[in-house]
């Protein structure tokens, strides 16, 4: 056993699996809800440089976790084996805001990066908000993994808010069709990897954004909806309902900045 495996074993702990709205879940609900706000307000009326920083901080954080979960995963430490599961193949849904925050962080401004700004505070945290409220299948016994689906899923939903907060994401009915080509060569990535890497799995399970047409999806209703109809008007209506998501998350976002102005204008009169 190397330095690594021992490390692994190490860090392989485990828990009683959490349960949605238990007390791990719910504290690091509070966490998101406190460092959101916290870092959007302190830092809302920050130069473009300091935003950059706070996006690749978390596009950072979010791959070093990964990196380990995917480690973890790939190593047994009873039999001190490796086998790498293809299921957790970097390249969910959830996964791409750590790609697109450090792109995003690198390039200069312009329209790819308005698109992907727009894309991590509109598809983004609408992923990342939904995991938060249904956590369902996300838990297991390792502490660690635990540990990182929550900072994963929550950093989705801080970075899409302190995106809108600071304005590097506009927050108007145009912000969801522009974060819709990012999303497209997103798919369309997912869409070519279930098509070619299937030849290297074997008879594992390989079904990025969980629209495979060689797997059924496991996504509540959309499992329902691939099993009944052909699968182009499946992937078509996957594509309308995330599309329709964002424009709602949109919609309530600026419905809550149009109360808060509203408040704010009363309190000087």
């Amino acid at each position: 056993m190397n330095f690594l495996e021992r490390a692994l074993t190490a860090l392989s702990t485990t828990m009683e699996r959490p349960q949605p709205y238990g007390w791990f879940h719910i504290m690091f609900v509070v966490i998101m809800v406190v460092v959101t706000i916290a870092v959007s307000l302190l830092l809302r009326k920050k130069r473009d440089k300091t935003i950059r920083v706070v996006v690749l901080t978390y596009a950072a954080i979010c791959l070093l976790f990964e990196v380990y979960k995917q480690l973890l995963f790939s190593y047994t430490p009873a039999t001190n084996t490796w086998d790498y599961q293809w299921y957790a193949f970097p390249f969910q849904f959830c996964s791409t805001p750590m790609y697109v925050a450090l792109v995003a962080g690198l390039i200069k401004k312009g329209k790819v990066q308005q698109s992907l700004y727009s894309f991590l505070a509109t598809f983004g945290a609408l992923a990342g908000i939904a995991v938060m409220i249904m956590p369902n299948d996300v838990f297991i016994s390792e502490i660690g993994i635990n540990i990182q689906t929550m900072i994963h899923h929550g950093g989705q939903v801080f970075i899409g808010i302190f995106l809108l907060v600071t304005r590097r994401a506009k927050l108007d009915f145009k912000t969801p069709l522009r974060a819709l080509p990012t999303f497209v060569v997103l798919l369309i990535t997912a869409l070519i990897l279930n098509l070619t890497l299937i030849n290297f799995v074997g008879n594992e399970t390989f079904n990025m954004f969980f629209i495979s047409p060689h797997f059924n999806s496991t996504l509540p209703v959309f499992s329902t909806i691939q099993s009944q109809m052909p699968y182009v008007l499946f992937l078509l209506t996957y594509i309308f309902a995330m599309t329709a998501g964002a424009y709602l998350l949109t919609s309530l976002a600026i419905f809550v900045r149009f109360v808060g102005r509203k408040l704010k204008k009363e309190e000087r009169i």
